[in-house]
């Protein structure tokens, strides 16, 4: 006798109203290992495939009460991924078209003389419909590829629930879904599509759910056929047909996938949930990234924020260094407002004199507006508009704000600049605090006095500037770490300076090094790209 090449455990239900037969199979087949059900009455077989999950199904065509294919409709709604044999001694054409259109697996004519052909025939029905479910599962994994890359791409958290979602409706072809998380001993629902089962109010339910995280296997449940008793019970009250549960063990907590057909629509089969098992594995790895990704920005703004804090620490620390110079800029304007006024007040002066006093007058208060304008503009958190920018205009700004601090210190401003130099795109504010901070750096460095010289050109796609002091230089041991943020070479200094104007250079897609040079003390280039209006 040949060797079944199918599991000798499977189950099989004989149903053939004549006992003979029925006695017969029950005999060569339990011989094989089979686990054999075999009965007379078409009722009392299809009471036992509602109750009892069966690998094949083994029917007379021609019986008086219910003929086999009825029975077979009612076996493949109650267990979808039954294989089905059928018996007749009326081998038509018609019988195997009919047999072909059910899904069945094969077709056996009796009387069969022996009980090799019984059981090849056993094998073989078996064998196509595993044949028949790796097919069908082939064609249900093709279209996933897509749904992964449009899963991974998105790294939104809520909007991949509703991609996920989507994805499960789609091609389980179901209308129901639902993601529950369970932490310990309380599961909730995090989102849901249709119905769904209500784990807040309802103890099943939620044991349900609680099971599957724990157990981390997979469950499948239909509201009719075999089955746990009370959650069928729970999936007729809800109106549901049938239901998939996939475990989503995650590394802080574990959660559950839920699909759901509705009571009118078929059962789940094998094949669906292999395929929701897939869809569940790819909807894991893209949470996970999607996770990482909210990991990375919020990284991203606790470092952006901390950037901000240097920016304006900085600007403070700047602020008592230039306070002397600020109220030189402030002081001299107003000298000389009140000494026009007083000369534009002479009533012995002529009209025109008086006028032109005047018009000094204006001019003066002018000029102190824009420098109050460009402070405020410096010192007021958060001003990151981008704008055209008069890189010569700033800079002259900037020399006549700290010359005072510089002349102090007898320190001589050789400024070589052209008449006029491209005009760049960018935050004016953070462009006057790189000058500031380079111009305070190189007054820091020659506490005795010296030369600072600076120059600018225009290069092509943006503005080049040096800032050179004839001070002792920066040692080459400590050069790779000028621009480390608390990192200085001079007694008390905030170490901020240099790294909060690196990183504004850099955000503005501009370039400042420290440049070798034979002359002593410190040369730093800074390169300001054109930049654009966004």
């Amino acid at each position: 006798m040949s060797v079944s090449t199918t599991n000798p455990s499977s189950s099989i239900l004989v149903v053939d109203d004549e006992p003979g037969i029925a006695s017969l199979c029950d005999r060569v087949l339990s011989r094989e290992g089979y686990q054999v059900t075999a009965l007379i009455n078409p009722h009392a077989a299809i009471e036992h495939l509602q109750q009892t999950r069966t690998d094949l199904l083994l029917v007379d065509i021609r019986m008086p009460e219910v003929d086999g294919f009825d029975v077979i409709s009612r076996a493949k709604i109650v267990q979808p991924d039954i294989a089905v044999l059928v018996m007749t001694g009326f081998g038509t054409v018609e019988t195997a078209i009919r047999a072909l259109r059910q899904g069945v697996d094969g077709l056996l004519l009796k009387p069969f003389e022996k009980g090799d052909e019984l059981v090849q025939a056993v094998i073989q029905a078996i064998n196509d419909n595993h044949r028949k479910r790796d097919a069908a599962r082939v064609q249900a994994l093709r279209p996933l590829f897509n749904v992964t890359e449009t899963l991974f791409a998105e790294t939104d958290q809520d909007k991949l629930l509703g991609l996920i979602a989507d994805a499960i409706r789609d091609h389980l072809n179901c209308s129901n879904v639902a993601y529950y998380r369970v932490e310990g001993a309380t599961v909730s629902a995090v989102a849901q599509v249709g119905k769904a089962l209500p784990v807040e109010a309802d103890q099943t339910a939620a044991g349900l759910i609680r099971r599957v995280a724990d157990d981390r296997d997979p469950m499948i449940i239909h509201a009719s056929g075999p089955g746990e008793a009370e959650a069928q019970s729970l999936l007729s009250t809800l109106g549901l047909g049938s239901v998939i549960l996939i475990p989503i063990p995650r590394a802080n907590m574990n959660s559950v996938l839920f699909a759901g057909r509705d009571s009118s629509g078929a059962q789940f089969r094998g094949a669906d949930l292999e395929l929701f098992f897939v869809l569940a594995r790819q909807a894991v790895v893209a949470m996970e990234n999607a996770r990482l990704y909210a990991d990375l920005r919020d990284t991203l703004r606790r470092v952006e924020e901390s950037q901000q804090a240097l920016l304006r620490a900085e600007k403070m620390a700047a602020a008592g260094r230039l306070t002397a110079s600020i109220a030189h800029e402030v002081n001299n304007p107003l000298q000389s407002v009140q000494n026009c006024l007083h000369l534009a007040g002479r009533e012995d002066l002529p009209a025109e004199k008086r006028k032109e006093y005047f018009e000094l007058a204006r001019t003066e208060l002018d000029r102190l507006m824009k420098t109050m304008q460009r402070m405020l503009e410096f010192y007021r958190p958060g001003t990151v508009r981008v704008e055209h920018v008069d890189v010569l205009e700033l800079l002259n700004h900037v020399i006549s704000l700290t010359s005072q601090q510089l002349h102090q210190r007898n320190i001589q401003i050789k400024a070589n600049l052209p008449e006029s130099l491209p005009p760049i795109y960018a935050v004016s504010g953070q462009i006057q605090q790189i000058f500031i901070n380079l111009i305070l750096n190189a007054h820091d460095a020659m506490p005795s006095g010296g030369e600072l010289e600076i120059t600018a050109r225009g290069l092509n796609g943006g503005v080049e500037l040096t800032f050179s002091d004839n001070g002792p230089g920066i040692p080459e041991d400590r050069r790779n770490n000028i621009f480390e943020p608390f990192f200085s070479t001079k007694e008390g200094g905030t170490g901020l300076g240099l790294t909060v104007s690196y990183n504004i250079v850099t955000a503005h897609g501009g370039t400042l090094d420290l440049v070798d040079r034979d002359e002593p003390g410190a040369c730093f280039r800074l390169f300001l790209p054109t930049g654009d209006k966004q």
